[in-house]
């Protein structure tokens, strides 16, 4: 057998297999193609920059003080977060124990209306200002221990509920997580959209988030009759009294929040007196529907 012969000439490049295409070849560049000429001015613009002490400095330093005034916008972001959420967890154990005492037994308390101080305005110095007091001062504020408490109980007894019943899996843990924060957040939007769509300006949005907080208490003490006492009309009866306590509690202190008897600038105006009669009327519904209507749907939910 013979050899193929040679592929022959052409005076077209690209119809040579064996001939190196146009764009790989640049006889004015040594060789080396049309984009050795720009590869080494960038190499040597960058050994300019990197070669040059003054011009080096002169970026590090700006690298720097970019760098540093994102963390301490970071930092005071953060500082004043916590320092908002502060009040909420400087509880004592009496607060404690008095207001596991309310949510479990709300009808016998009476007094609802939150207590108030004049301090001096941060905003406008030389002017006072009026401030509700924190849940260490005044038994009616909402507070976040018991909210946070309740939550990390709930998801710990469901998670357990499950183990015992022999049909755990460790993808339950977030579900009932998930769960639980999802429920948290679509009351807030409806509660948020709900005050805005009803003009209500004065709703707060961490009070808001401790009020809904509080279901969570009920909720653990119902999966904690459902494992002892079973599925039966005596946990239910147990479901239906932790249900109703939790929403005439919601009912009586988000009255302050959502209907509001003064906007803060003192105390002989009374705004919803003086609203429209209409309205009043819409911000009543409002409150009830979130407070018995919303309440029952996502305990159910929950437990």
């Amino acid at each position: 057998m013979q050899s193929p012969p040679p592929p022959s000439h052409s005076s077209n490049p690209y119809d040579n297999p064996y001939g190196t295409p146009p764009y790989m070849s640049n006889p004015g560049a040594g060789g080396q193609g049309p984009y050795a000429n720009h590869f080494t001015s960038f190499s040597n613009g960058a050994g300019a920059f990197f070669g040059d002490p003054m011009t080096a400095q002169m970026g590090f330093s700006m690298a720097r003080a970019a760098m540093s005034g994102s963390s301490d916008v970071a930092e005071k972001t953060i500082t004043r977060y916590f320092s908002s959420l502060k009040p909420f967890f400087a509880v004592t154990n009496s607060y404690v124990l008095r207001k596991l005492y309310i949510l479990l037994n709300p009808w016998r308390h009476h007094t609802w209306s939150r207590q108030t101080t004049a301090r001096a305005s941060a905003t406008h110095p030389g002017s006072a200002e009026t401030m509700f007091l924190p849940p260490s001062e005044d038994i009616n504020a909402p507070d976040m221990y018991i909210p946070v408490m309740s939550f990390i109980s709930y998801i710990l007894l469901s998670v357990l509920t499950y183990g015992l019943s022999g049909s755990f899996h460790p993808e339950q843990l977030g579900i009932t997580a998930t769960t639980a924060l999802s429920a948290v957040g679509f009351e807030l939007l409806g509660l948020k959209l709900g005050c805005y769509l009803l003009n209500i300006s004065n709703s707060q949005l961490y009070d808001l988030m401790a009020y809904s907080g509080y279901k969570f208490l009920g909720c653990t003490i119902s999966i904690m009759s459902t494992s002892v006492l079973g599925d039966g009309w005596l946990n239910w009866a147990v479901f239906a009294y932790l249900y109703l306590a939790n929403a005439f509690f919601l009912l009586r202190s988000l009255k302050y929040v959502l209907l509001p008897d003064t906007d803060g600038t003192g105390p002989e105006t009374n705004v919803y007196s003086t609203a429209p009669r209409q309205q009043r009327k819409r911000r009543t519904w409002f409150l009830f529907t979130y407070s018995y209507v919303v309440q029952l749907f996502f305990m159910i939910i929950l437990t």
